[in-house]
C-alpha cells in the first residue's frame, strides 16, 4: 500500500509540473505575439491626421435601413464591388470606354506607358485611400484603376462636348443611373488618380491659353451638383490652384462645394433640441421665405417687420431620388471621415425636426423651399424623416445652432405661444376662420341686441309707478316685456336689426 501511494504522489507531482511548465510555455508565446504585432506596426498610427484613408464601408447601423442607397446596382467603380456577379454587364462599357481614351489610333495612345508608370508608383499609396485592405493581386487592382479611371475622364469628356446633355456612347436610361452610382461612397476613385488621368489626356493644353483648359473638379461639379439642385445656375466654380473645393473624391468634392462659410469665433456650437415643425413655426408668426441666391446649407433666422415677427430663410431643397442617394452617402462620409465637420448631417436633421407630416412638405412646397418628383407629399415626409435612422447627431458640432436655438427661443415666448394657441384652434384654415369670425360677429350682435332691449325696456318702464311695476312683474312670464311706452308707439329699430344681423351670422357659422 505504501509503494502505491508514494507511487500516486510521484505522478500527481510530475503531472503537475508539466502543467505548470506548459502554462509558462504558453505565456511566452502570447507575449511574443503581442510583442511582434507592435512591432509590425500594422494597426499603429503615429499621426492619425496623416492617414490618407477617406474611401469606407458605410457603418452596418445605416446599411441596414437602405442598404439600396449605398450598393452599387449596375456599375463598380474602385475595388469594394470589383468583381460582383451582378455588375459584369458594365465591364465592357467601361473597356469600350478605356479603348476610346487610350486606343492606339487615338491622340492619347503614346500617353499611355506614362500611365502604366504612374499606377505602378502609386498604387501603394491608392490602397491607403481605402479603409480596408484591399484583397486584389497587384495587376488586377492596376487593372481596376486604369479602366475605371479611364471610363470616368472620357465619361466627363464627352459630356463637356455634348454640354451634359444626352451622350451618343449611352443610351437614355444609363446616365442618370450611372451619375448616381458614382457618388456612392463604395463606388470612388482617389482624386490624384483621376487628376493625373486627366492632365495625361488633356488635349486642349496646346491649343488654347494658360488656365482656359478643361478641368476636371468644374466638369464633375457640373455633373453631380443637379443632384443636390436641378437646374440650378449656382453650381460653385472650382479653380486648380484654389485649395477651397479640395475633394479626395467625387462624393468629397460634392460635399465640400456645398458646405457653408461660417463666420464668427464659434462658428459651430451646441445644439440640444430639434428645431419646431414648419406648421407650428408658421402658427407663431414666424415667415418661411425661400432664398435662392444662397448655397443650400446656408440657413438663417432673423427679425422680420420689427419686434415681434421672425423670419426664416432657407435655400430650395430638390428631392428627386427615392432613396435619398447623394445625402445618405455624404452623411455616411461624414460620419466615417474624422476631418470633416458634420455640416450636412446637420442640415438633414434640421429638416428631420421641420418636417414632421405631408401638411409640413406641403406647406415648404407651396413657399418654395422643397420641390420634390415622389408622387405625394406623404411619401417625402417619410422619406425624410427616415434618412436620419441610424445616426446619432453631435450636438456640440452643429453650424445651425445660432439658428436652431434662436427659433427655439422665439417659439418659447409669451407673443409666439399665444399666436400659435390662437391659430391652432381657431385659424387653422380660412374655413376654421370664417367661422370663427362668424360666431365673434354674431356673440357681438347678441350684446348689442340685450343693450338695445335693455334701454328699451328702461324707456318704457318710465311711468310705471312701483306698484305697476310689481304686477308687470307678475305679468312678464305671460306678457312679455312691453313693446309701447305711454305714448302708446315704442321705437325698436335697433334691437331688431340686431337680432336680423346675429341670425345671419348664426347661419353662416352652421354653414362652415
Amino acid at each position: 500500500m505504501t509503494c502505491h501511494k508514494l507511487i500516486r504522489l510521484a505522478y500527481q507531482k510530475l503531472s503537475s509540473t508539466i502543467k505548470f511548465h506548459s502554462t509558462l510555455e504558453r505565456t511566452s508565446n502570447w507575449r511574443d505575439l503581442m510583442k511582434k504585432e507592435l512591432e509590425s506596426g500594422k494597426y499603429c498610427t503615429s499621426n492619425p491626421s496623416t492617414d490618407p484613408v477617406c474611401i469606407y464601408r458605410v457603418p452596418s447601423s445605416m446599411l441596414q435601413v437602405e442598404p439600396k442607397a449605398y450598393r452599387p446596382n449596375n456599375i463598380s467603380i474602385g475595388p469594394f464591388h470589383y468583381g460582383a456577379p451582378h455588375l459584369q454587364k458594365m465591364e465592357m462599357l467601361k473597356r469600350k470606354f478605356y479603348c476610346r481614351l487610350f486606343g492606339p489610333s487615338g491622340v492619347n495612345g503614346a500617353k499611355l506607358e506614362e500611365a502604366f508608370k504612374f499606377l505602378e508608383e502609386q498604387q501603394v499609396n491608392a490602397r491607403r485611400y481605402y479603409m480596408d485592405e484591399i484583397k486584389l493581386s497587384s495587376d488586377e487592382f492596376l487593372q481596376m484603376m486604369l479602366v475605371d479611371g479611364s471610363f470616368i475622364v472620357q465619361l466627363l469628356r464627352d459630356l463637356s462636348e455634348c454640354e451634359f446633355g444626352q451622350v451618343p456612347y449611352l443610351s437614355r436610361w444609363m446616365l442618370p443611373i450611372i451619375r448616381r452610382e458614382l457618388i456612392m461612397l463604395e463606388n470612388q476613385l482617389p482624386m490624384f488618380v483621376l487628376s493625373k488621368l486627366f492632365e495625361l489626356t488633356d488635349n486642349t493644353q496646346a491649343n488654347s491659353e494658360p488656365g482656359t483648359g478643361l478641368n476636371l473638379k468644374a466638369l464633375a461639379l457640373r455633373f453631380f451638383y443637379p443632384l443636390l439642385q436641378v437646374d440650378s445656375d449656382n453650381i460653385p466654380e472650382c479653380e486648380e490652384k484654389g485649395d477651397e473645393l479640395r475633394g479626395h473624391h467625387f462624393l468629397d468634392l460634392l460635399r465640400s462645394s456645398v458646405r457653408p462659410k461660417l463666420k464668427g469665433e464659434k462658428p459651430r456650437g451646441s445644439q440640444h433640441h430639434m428645431i419646431r415643425s414648419v406648421t407650428e413655426l408658421k402658427q407663431a408668426g414666424v415667415k418661411i421665405k425661400a432664398d435662392e441666391t444662397r448655397k443650400i446649407l446656408d440657413i438663417s433666422f432673423g427679425r422680420k417687420w420689427g419686434v415681434l415677427m421672425r423670419e426664416l430663410n432657407i435655400p430650395p431643397l430638390y428631392i428627386n431620388d427615392h432613396r435619398g442617394t447623394v445625402v445618405r452617402n455624404i452623411m455616411a462620409f461624414e460620419k466615417c471621415h474624422k476631418e470633416c465637420n458634420p455640416d450636412v448631417t446637420t442640415y438633414l436633421f434640421f429638416f428631420n425636426g421641420l418636417i414632421n407630416s405631408a401638411e409640413d412638405v406641403a406647406l415648404l412646397h407651396y413657399k418654395g423651399v422643397l420641390h420634390h418628383s415622389l408622387g405625394n407629399d406623404y411619401a417625402v415626409s417619410e422619406l425624410i424623416n427616415k434618412i436620419s435612422e441610424g445616426v446619432a447627431l453631435d450636438k456640440n458640432e452643429s453650424y445651425l445652432h445660432e439658428v436652431v436655438n434662436g427659433a427655439n427661443a422665439y417659439f418659447g415666448s409669451f407673443y409666439a405661444r399665444k399666436r400659435a394657441t390662437l391659430v391652432h384652434y381657431y385659424f387653422t384654415s380660412w374655413v376654421v376662420g370664417i367661422s370663427t369670425i362668424g360666431a365673434l360677429l354674431a356673440l357681438y350682435f347678441t350684446v348689442l341686441q340685450a343693450l338695445c332691449g335693455i334701454a328699451d325696456a328702461s324707456m318704457a318702464m318710465k311711468n310705471y309707478h312701483f306698484g305697476s311695476l310689481l304686477i308687470e312683474a307678475f305679468r312678464f312670464p305671460v306678457r312679455g316685456i312691453p313693446s309701447t311706452d305711454s305714448k302708446g308707439i315704442h321705437n325698436s329699430k335697433c334691437g331688431d336689426l340686431c337680432r336680423e344681423v346675429r341670425d345671419l351670422c348664426m347661419e353662416i357659422c352652421l354653414t362652415e
